[in-house]
């Protein structure tokens, strides 16, 4: 059977808790055979703040500036 690509659409800031929730609806019905990787797009970036630089972590991809 092959895999179809889906996009669902979250609140900003809430991708990883849909992600983990999605993973655990799949185990629970037994349908793990049926799903491939489950990804979240990120974008790693630097913040400069007082002359430093430091890595809050991830933006979701694309960045809303």
């Amino acid at each position: 059977m092959s895999k179809k690509w889906y996009v669902v659409h979250t609140y900003s800031g809430h991708e990883d808790k849909v992600k983990t929730n999605l993973l655990k609806a799949i185990h629970a019905a037994g349908l793990e055979d049926r799903f491939g990787d489950i990804l979240v797009a990120k974008e790693e970036y630097v913040e400069m703040k007082d002359g430093s630089a430091r890595r809050p972590g991830a933006r979701p991809f694309p960045p809303t500036s």
